[in-house]
């Protein structure tokens, strides 16, 4: 038997029609958002220093820097990912800089297979207050490093600490500042990333 529709299950069809488009929508919107999460983070880490991310600045911002009287030690860590086959080191491990002024610190990385290996490396800076006054201009990790087997190359690190450092209660009395990197096979290396 079948049955007439009546203006109230009419009316109902249509309410549920627009609640499961409106929560389509939401639903592609939270996708988008998951998928964009990454690169919003990691920006927004970068402008503002948080979680140990050091800012990364241009020639034209870095150019209004002046340099202080004082100064401060800046330490060098390198490390690689347990799968790398690479070795990476700095050239120095501390570095004592004028507060303001450029520095260029080297680091040595070999790849050590007798493969062509593409490398990225993270970075943190720590104490994490430090990190929103640690400026880099100029850096390897910007970019993917690849290495030839058993190439050898020194990349370097061009940065200043920022002035500012002084006025930040959480951050005035840094005597020590570690900028730590850890290469990582790239995703799209052509022979180790599909182990």
């Amino acid at each position: 038997m079948a049955t007439t529709p009546t203006p109230e299950s009419d009316n109902r069809k249509a309410r549920n029609r627009r609640v499961g488009f409106a929560m389509l929508l939401i639903a592609l919107g939270m996708l988008g958002l998951g998928y964009a999460a990454v690169p919003l983070y990691r920006v927004f880490c970068q402008v503002t220093g948080y979680g140990g991310t050091p800012r990364r600045v241009d020639e034209l911002q870095a150019s209004g820097i002046k340099a202080i009287g004082k100064t401060i030690s800046i330490r060098f860590d390198a490390n690689i990912d347990r799968d790398m086959p690479w070795a990476f080191k700095p050239e120095q491990i501390t570095q004592t800089i004028s507060i303001g002024s450029r520095s260029m610190a080297l680091f040595d990385a070999e790849n050590n297979s007798d493969q062509t290996i593409t490398g990225t490396a993270s970075f943190n800076v720590s104490p994490d207050a430090a990190a929103a006054y640690f400026n880099k201009i100029q850096c390897f990790c910007f970019t993917e490093q690849t290495l030839q087997p058993h190439e050898k190359v020194r990349m370097p690190v061009i940065y200043y600490v920022d002035p500012k450092i002084l006025d930040d209660k959480d951050a005035k009395d840094t005597e020590q500042i570690t900028l730590s990197y850890t290469f990582h096979v790239a995703a799209d290396s052509p022979s180790l990333a599909k182990k």
